[in-house]
């Protein structure tokens, strides 16, 4: 069976996926509220699976099982996606190394892995292409033997993909490729090759997966812990077998029982711990690694198309992808410890940096400051304990069942989250004699996709009023439920747009959002700022200024207490400082950092620091700036003026010093601080008093 499928780029793709049997479930219209899910836990009296993790994997599960008939529930202790599923490379991929690697080493198991990875690749396309789409990914050549050498491999990886090759790969000549990356670096530049891979919101998807099994029927429950396995004596084996879990309400701390004839552990790097939940003797199988990201500015790569640094300085492989109109660069590979809250090293950050800088032209100088968030995932990888080596482990998955039936999946990657599932509940079905028919999830659509086009988005503009961009950005976020978010957007004021307050000027996202992702069980701000929206994953300091007021419209729709706002905007700000790179990003710039300015810098910086010390009192202050700014005929309101001397001022004294000044001045010059808003100002205000042209300050997104 054949099936022509249109991609994001509008393009058409065959696709040759096996047609699945239809879905005799009925869809509802609208998932359930999380109470009612909570109901459906608490008052069925035997689920068939009862699915541990809210992950692509266990999401998928979830959705693979109610679609084939059975009675499915699913719990997580934290939010959907908030582990390894919303921190990967946004890649939908079949692993290019991994090829390499099977070709070089003869290995049948890497080249299935492949096979099937680029196979589920072309399906994500397919059922989730509001959310996804291909993108062209340039490989640099520097030297005229690896020419043929990766021509080779690049061509094979199409070939191992077959009628489900996106696009075929392609062969550029230094100029042509310096034309479409110009950034490059162009010293000893061959030429280079071009393959295509997928690219989706990771978040996003993922909860599609989770609103569609929802749909579907499942009970599916955030913030919901499992305290223990429940387990009863088989009559007639006599052994014990798990049959659900106790399971407590994060957010309440009401406990109840949970039934189920099997129970599936897909808690990706939490394997090991819930399976010494039914048994304490077993031994590991998860070692995990840690993967850290940052995003830079969308200038450091043209608009659609990606770089692969396919050898770099260690051996690892760096990316370098055009995101969400941003710049994602990694990810690197290090032994880890599991934690619920990675977080990203500087020396990580750094290694990254270097990378960069080596693919780069000499005239693009590749910052510190310009890193403008950046995130560690840890990686599920399945391994013998004893491995210490987890870059030449493969990501293969393996589907376990314990003595006492614990359905374990463990390993993958976000490409094949779909065949792990399947293979999972055709394990379950087996293993507990579960009546249930084949598989139905290949071509199954996922929330949003069913109506979607490429051209959704006009109707959004004409019909409701919306920015261009705003409704890109609501069409590719929510597919065809989209016009349920625009229906619920606020009114501006203003002749355009007519609709949709966006939370922060330079990002498409809109208050309505705030509002639609409740109904989408995010329960938190965090689970706002970085599931729902992506703002923490794009910029910390946007995420940052956003909070007060996604906090006070989450209030209202979940009836928050005063004190409940604030503990809400103390975690969420902890969230952004430890694990989305804030700490890393505000100590490049601290009360021990050094000066290390020229004598003729720091007497020009003093002119300009005592433009607003009047009084020469070695610092300034609020009423300071504003007295300049005013004489000027520049207005910029008080809060705002507060914020942009709290970035400067170090020991938080109110004021900022001369000290401080010429720290941050330093700081801009060796690049480890970009996108100060006061020293932007202060600049303008001089060149101002000279010449009296008045120049609009915004937060800047680059340096001086």
């Amino acid at each position: 069976f054949t099936r022509v499928i249109k991609l994001r780029d509008g393009s058409l793709q065959k696709s040759d996926n096996d047609s699945a049997e239809p879905v005799n479930i009925p869809m509802k219209n609208h998932f359930p509220t999380r109470e009612d899910q909570f109901l459906a836990l608490q008052n069925t009296s035997e689920f068939d699976v009862l699915v541990i993790g809210g992950g692509a994997t266990g999401c998928g599960c979830a959705l693979d099982a109610v679609t084939r008939g059975l009675k499915t529930a699913l719990v997580e202790r934290d939010d959907f996606s908030s582990g390894t599923s919303s921190r990967s490379t946004k890649l939908i991929h079949g692993g290019v190394r991994y090829l390499q690697k099977a070709i070089m080493r003869l290995d049948f198991e890497q080249y299935r892995m492949v096979k099937e990875a680029l196979h589920e690749r072309a399906n994500l396309l397919e059922i989730a292409p509001h959310l996804s789409g291909p993108l062209p990914i340039m490989l640099p050549v520097y030297k005229w033997w690896q020419l043929p050498y990766y021509w080779v491999g690049i061509k094979l990886y199409d070939l191992v993909a077959g009628s489900q090759c996106l696009k075929s790969s392609y062969v550029l000549s230094k100029s042509r490729a310096l034309e479409l990356f110009p950034m490059l670096q162009k010293d000893r530049l061959v030429g280079a090759i071009v393959y295509y891979d997928g690219q989706h919101n990771d978040a996003r998807m993922n909860l599609a997966i989770a609103l569609t099994a929802a749909r579907y029927g499942a009970a599916t429950a955030n913030y919901t812990e499992v305290v223990h396995l429940l387990k009863k004596t088989d009559p007639k084996s006599g052994k014990e077998r798990v049959c659900g879990a106790r399971c407590r309400d994060v957010l309440t701390g009401q406990e109840f029982d949970v039934k189920a004839k099997c129970v599936i552990n897909a808690t990706g790097p939490f394997t090991d711990s819930v399976r010494k939940m039914d048994d304490q003797e077993v031994s590991n199988i998860c070692q995990p690694s840690a993967g850290v990201h940052i995003v830079m500015p969308g200038y450091y790569s043209p608009d659609n198309m990606g770089l692969l640094d396919p050898a770099t300085s260690d051996g690892r492989v760096i990316f370098f992808l055009p995101w969400e109109k941003m710049t994602i660069a990694g990810t690197t590979d290090t032994p880890t410890e599991v934690t619920p809250h990675p977080i990203p090293t500087e020396e990580d950050i750094n290694f990254i940096l270097t990378e960069v800088r080596n693919y780069l032209s000499c005239d693009v100088e590749v910052r510190r400051g310009d890193v403008l968030a950046a995130w560690s995932g840890i990686r599920p990888l399945v391994t013998d304990p004893s491995s210490k080596d987890t870059q030449s482990i493969s990501r293969n998955h393996i589907v376990a069942v314990s003595d006492s039936g614990l359905v374990t999946i463990a390993g993958g990657k976000w490409t094949t989250y779909r065949s792990m599932a399947q293979d999972t509940i055709d394990a379950a079905i087996q293993a507990h004699n579960l009546k249930a028919g084949p598989c139905k999830t290949v071509g199954l659509l996922l929330q949003g996709a069913k109506d979607w086009s490429p051209t959704l988005y006009i109707r959004l503009v004409q019909d409701y009023g919306l920015e261009s961009e705003v409704a890109q950005h609501l069409a590719s976020t929510y597919g065809d439920k989209a016009f349920e978010v625009a229906k619920i957007a606020q009114v501006t004021g203003k002749r355009w747009p007519i609709v949709g307050k966006r939370l922060v000027s330079e990002f498409p996202y809109i208050e309505a959002e705030i509002t639609y992702g409740v109904k989408e069980y995010a329960c938190t701000a965090v689970d706002m700022i970085s599931r729902r929206t992506r703002l923490a994953f794009l910029n910390v300091q946007a995420a940052d200024e956003a909070l007060p007021r996604i906090i006070d419209i989450m209030g209202k729709e979940l009836h928050w207490s005063e004190q409940k706002k604030k503990e809400e905007l103390e975690s969420a700000k902890k969230f952004l400082y430890y694990e989305m790179g804030y700490k890393a990003k505000s100590e490049q710039l601290t009360d021990s950092s050094e000066i290390t300015l020229i004598p003729s810098d720091i007497d020009r910086y003093k002119k300009r620091f005592h433009m607003f010390d009047k009084e020469k009192k070695g610092f300034i202050t609020i009423l300071d700036v504003q007295s300049v700014l005013e004489s000027i005929s520049i207005q910029i309101d008080e809060n705002t003026l507060h914020e942009i001397l709290n970035e400067v001022d170090l020991n938080k004294n109110g004021q900022v010093e001369l000290n401080e000044f010429l720290q941050l001045m330093s700081a801009i010059q060796k690049g480890y601080v970009s996108g100060s808003r006061l020293a932007v100002l202060m600049k303008t205000a001089e060149e101002n008093l000279r010449e009296r042209v008045v120049i609009p300050v915004d937060r800047s997104g680059g340096g001086l």
